[in-house]
């Protein structure tokens, strides 16, 4: 074992020099750890290396963090240099073994910022230490300033090849520049989700994580509808799997809450159309609008908005109606789980106030935007609100809510096999009724304490919340 100082620095620059060495040889390693070894056995070097994976064994972190640390504070305070290369070396052995020393990263910063650094080596540092420390809150915040970096320099990009354009060069190669920047993106997105995951996995309610990957989501994809989508999709085995994970279910609103708000808008937009604001186009009266419809005589530009706003309309719905399905499935699989609840709650409130907002706009003028199958027996008009509350007396109490009318006609039964002119069975819409429904054969049924607690203080939550607003 050293003792003296000299050969305590001789074994930490071998040690320095043994990790990035280590990189050299294996530019693929995916995760780092300490292996307990309390003391030195052998002539052989602490760093081990397996496959993609490396080691330091514990006995020597007690010389290489002080070490590092300190020749770090040394050149901060301008007593001691060092060159870029060591630079570089000092400060990933050093937040390999604590990524929360924040000034570290901004050495780095300042490396990227003169070029020394590359980008992407910076998140792959970030990575690697994450796979130790997944809820290193500097770590997440260095990473989102690389990414700031990767999206300016995208955006620079960008702006050149269009004056590159203007100055002659070809369609075709701007195109293919474009595309590269895509994929690029696209990529940057794709790793960004996978390390979140992974350290979600690692440390459970890892808000660091989850709110960093909604960070990234609003910076790198908002208004793209299909990431968001894919994203919901794949949450759902997660949150199965992390029923007690409130940060996950979190998440998931979120998710949510965008996908609404972006669906939403081919709906709201039509109350600020030509076709409703301006008395001058014929076209805008509403018995010319209800006319036409019913002779199948849309304009051009009216139908274009029908198409648009119609999968819209059916696609929110489906949204709610899966979101109350898997909650009812890992409600019934897993009782006794706040988290399960919570999720419950928070999803039938946000589709509680969407129901409302879509009834105040089909009140002001919305086209009716979804229509049943013209081979339907009883043919009608479904109109924006799809919803009809449905009263049901529960426990002695009557639970009534409103029932939303189109042109004086109810939303009619969805599970009447009835399909959309796009083909799509609309599932029976969430409802007031049906919640308590839930909650009566949760209460039927329980035999857990704690599950029971949950159903009437969810119960409690709709009479006081939900069912005496308007």
């Amino acid at each position: 074992m050293a003792e003296s100082e000299e050969e305590v620095d001789v074994l930490v620059q071998r040690v320095v020099k043994d990790i990035i060495n280590a990189f050299k040889r294996n530019p693929n390693i995916d995760e780092i750890g300490v292996i307990p070894c309390p003391e030195a056995r052998y002539n052989r070097s602490p760093i081990v290396l397996v496959e993609n994976k490396l080691g330091v064994e514990s006995w020597c972190v007690k010389f290489l963090l002080p070490y590092v640390h300190n020749k770090l504070l040394l050149y901060r305070q301008r007593k001691h240099w060092l060159d870029r290369e060591a630079l570089v070396d000092i400060t990933c052995t050093l937040l390999l073994l604590n990524p929360d020393f924040t000034t570290a990263w901004n050495v780095r910063k300042e490396l990227l910022q003169s070029g020394v650094l590359n980008p992407e080596k910076d998140l792959y540092l970030g990575k690697l230490a994450l796979t130790k420390f997944p809820k290193s809150p500097e770590t997440w915040i260095h990473r989102r300033w690389v990414l700031q970096q990767i999206l300016r320099q995208f955006s620079a990009e960008g702006q050149t090849s269009k004056q590159q354009q203007q100055q002659g060069e070809t369609e075709q190669a701007d195109a293919e520049r474009s595309q590269q920047l895509g994929d690029h993106l696209a990529r940057t997105l794709h790793q960004e989700m996978k390390v979140c995951c992974d350290a979600a996995c690692l440390y459970p309610s890892n808000y660091n994580a989850w709110s960093h990957r909604i960070w990234v989501l609003q910076h790198m994809a908002m208004g793209n509808v299909k990431v968001f989508h894919d994203e919901l999709s794949s949450m759902r085995l997660w949150v199965s799997m992390h029923v007690s994970d409130h940060s996950g279910f979190h998440y998931r609103q979120f998710l949510l809450k965008e996908l609404i708000t972006e669906l939403s808008q081919p709906l709201s937009s039509a109350t600020n159309s030509p076709q409703h604001n301006s008395s001058t186009v014929p076209s805008s009266s509403p018995s010319h609008h209800s006319q036409a419809q019913a002779n199948g005589e849309l304009s051009g530009v009216e139908a274009a908005g029908e198409e648009e706003r119609q999968p819209s309309f059916t696609t929110i719905i489906q949204l709610f109606c899966q979101e109350i399905e898997l909650c009812s499935d890992l409600i019934h699989s897993f009782p006794g789980h706040e988290t399960l609840w919570s999720h419950r709650r928070h999803v039938f409130y946000l589709w509680h106030h969407w129901r409302r907002e879509y009834q105040h706009y089909s009140s002001n003028g919305g086209s009716e935007l979804v229509h049943l199958n013209d081979s339907d027996p009883g043919l009608q008009t479904v109109g924006a609100q799809s919803c009809a509350g449905r009263g049901e007396s529960v426990n002695g109490q009557g639970h009534a809510t409103e029932a939303m009318e189109v042109d004086g006609a109810s939303f009619p039964e969805l599970r009447d096999s009835k399909r959309l002119k796009t083909g799509i069975l609309l599932p029976d819409p969430p409802a007031l009724s049906s919640e308590y429904s839930f909650v009566s054969s949760i209460l039927d049924d329980c035999c857990n304490p704690e599950q029971r607690r949950f159903a009437l203080a969810y119960e409690k939550w709709l009479d006081t919340v939900i069912g005496h607003q308007p």
